[in-house]
């Protein structure tokens, strides 16, 4: 089980660079990517995207590229038209001002696009210097999700406790349920009708109410809701999140059955006890890959 949540950071620095990068994530019921990077590094957008993609399933994640460049390989290049219309241009002024100064270079280098300079960036050696940053924030990233994943799920498997414990509650008075509707539907046809009373109406009575009042079937699919809950939550099963959020869901309906056919206060105790702990759970499962 991992956590959405989790941070990772990595620092490189050689002769020509010094790099930085943090790797972050949050709650979110997709995945979603933002990334800071240099813009020099647009053409790599698409490999670390790839990277994160392929590890990472759900979640809002952010990650952050800061590169400061310490020795920078770059192009010095003349514009000879742009020098040569500039130089032309510049001579006619000076005809058109009247002034006998001659057009010398410090002239020439105040217009714009003579010198050019282009930055020398390769795309494979800084991939290649990037790759094993962005492997070593991404491992301290993982870590961190693992580890709030044990958290959660050490939290979690204490709620379905209580929700066993419950459920074992309910369980113990569903027969007393059954007892007292049987007794309560005989002393009121004995207050009705005296001693003429129907043992066979009574029985067609109590069979009905007993369909109607009855829980043991919600309790038996609540039991096998929370073994397939605990036997989920120990695997290793990808999209683990949804799955329990979706036995959740099965637990409160029945629960919730349950809590309408009930009329002792005990099991009423039980239910509001059970709906607490499935709550708290599902507070859990939304961060959870």
């Amino acid at each position: 089980m991992k956590s959405m949540t989790g941070y990772g950071y990595s620092e490189f620095q050689n002769e020509k660079m010094d790099i930085v990068l943090e790797l972050k994530s949050y709650n979110s019921r997709f995945f979603e990517l933002n990334t800071s990077i240099p813009s020099f590094l647009s053409p790599l957008e698409p490999q670390l995207r790839n990277f994160i993609n392929e590890r990472i399933e759900r979640g809002k994640v952010e990650l952050y590229i800061r590169i400061k460049e310490l020795e920078e390989d770059a192009v010095i290049s003349i514009d000879k038209n742009i020098a040569t219309a500039g130089l032309s241009a510049l001579k006619q002024l000076a005809d058109i001002a009247g002034i006998s100064e001659s057009v010398n270079l410090s002239h020439l280098l105040r217009v714009e696009g003579i010198i050019k300079k282009t930055r020398n960036k390769d795309m494979d050696y800084f991939w290649e210097t990037l790759k094993p940053v962005l492997e070593e924030a991404y491992r301290q990233f993982d870590n961190s999700r693992i580890e709030e994943g044990k958290k959660s799920e050490i939290d979690i498997l204490k709620q379905i406790e209580i929700i066993s414990n419950s459920i074992k509650i309910v369980d113990n008075y569903a027969m007393s349920i059954e007892e007292d509707i049987k007794k309560n539907l005989k002393e009121r046809f004995q207050q009705m009708l005296g001693d003429a009373v129907d043992e066979s109406r009574i029985y067609a009575e109590t069979a009905i109410m007993l369909m109607k009042y009855s829980i043991n079937e919600e309790i038996v699919r609540i039991k096998a809701h929370v073994e397939s809950f605990i036997k989920e939550i120990k695997s290793e099963n990808s999209q683990i999140g949804k799955k329990l959020d979706f036995i959740c869901q099965e637990i409160n309906r029945e629960i919730n059955t349950i809590g309408s056919k009930n009329f002792k206060v005990e099991v009423s105790q039980a239910v509001i006890d059970t709906k607490d702990a499935l709550e708290k759970i599902r507070e859990q499962i939304r961060n959870i890959v």
